[in-house]
């Protein structure tokens, strides 16, 4: 431990959530930990939730590949360097893992707004991702801004639930991914292997009466066939 500072330290031990504090304790053990041993030894089937759980603290954490016990490459994860903190202990800060210069590039580009709802939101509950999942794709040039998307914190979570339950989690074919609503919403044929297209309605203001009135009159189980019926109807 003698290799962090004590403010770093601090930070460490002061996180308290169960899985989190899992993965920060094995990797102040043992140096890092792998894909591999977040299965086996505490299990957890999904080590992406896991990771990102810590990272969603503050805490910069660096991913490589290291060679299985079947001789596979797998994940592997360490300590980042600890000047790399934006905003300990604020889950509502951008993800870490990524440097701030290309968390602000990326709202340069294309502003402060979410990927996937299109919705615009204070720059600081955006979060970075890989377009493609790194467990797929591997890491990108951080100058190539196009491989990078900004998703709020609840596309994120369901982008990655969606992504670790895709059949392409375990084939690995990059252009498959290339053609997938969560990768490129602005382009796609597919929404994880699904011929399906999506489009995310929001109600804000004095819209969200619009919504009670539809809710009260049609049920919400009913609101997503009647909005897709007047659709239809208006475009005939």
């Amino acid at each position: 431990m003698s290799e962090y500072t004590k403010e770093f330290l601090t930070l460490l031990n002061s996180i308290e959530a169960k899985r989190p504090r899992t993965v920060i304790q094995h990797i102040l053990e043992h140096g890092c930990i792998s894909s591999q041993e977040l299965k086996d030894i505490y299990g957890y089937n999904h080590p992406p939730r896991a990771i990102r759980d810590v990272r969603e603290y503050g805490i910069p954490l660096i991913t490589y590949s290291i060679e299985g016990n079947d001789g596979r490459k797998i994940a592997a994860y360490k300590f980042g360097n600890p000047d790399d903190i934006e905003n300990s202990l604020s889950k509502s800060a951008g993800r870490t893992a990524f440097s701030k210069v290309l968390r602000q590039a990326l709202i340069n580009k294309y502003g402060a707004k979410c990927f996937i709802y299109y919705e615009s939101m204070d720059e600081s509950l955006l979060q970075v991702d890989h377009r493609i999942p790194y467990e797929i794709g591997g890491e990108n040039d951080e100058r190539k801004i196009e491989a990078y998307m900004l998703l709020c914190r609840s596309a994120n979570r369901a982008k990655s639930w969606t992504c670790e339950h895709c059949k392409n989690w375990e084939n690995k074919n990059i252009a498959f991914c290339m053609t997938c609503f969560w990768a490129y919403p602005e382009n796609y044929e597919h929404i994880a292997g699904k011929y399906e297209k999506v489009i995310s309605i929001i109600f804000t203001g004095y819209e969200i009466e619009d919504y009670r009135k539809l809710i009260e009159i049609v049920g919400a189980e009913n609101a997503q066939d009647t909005i897709k019926s007047l659709i239809h109807d208006f475009l005939k």
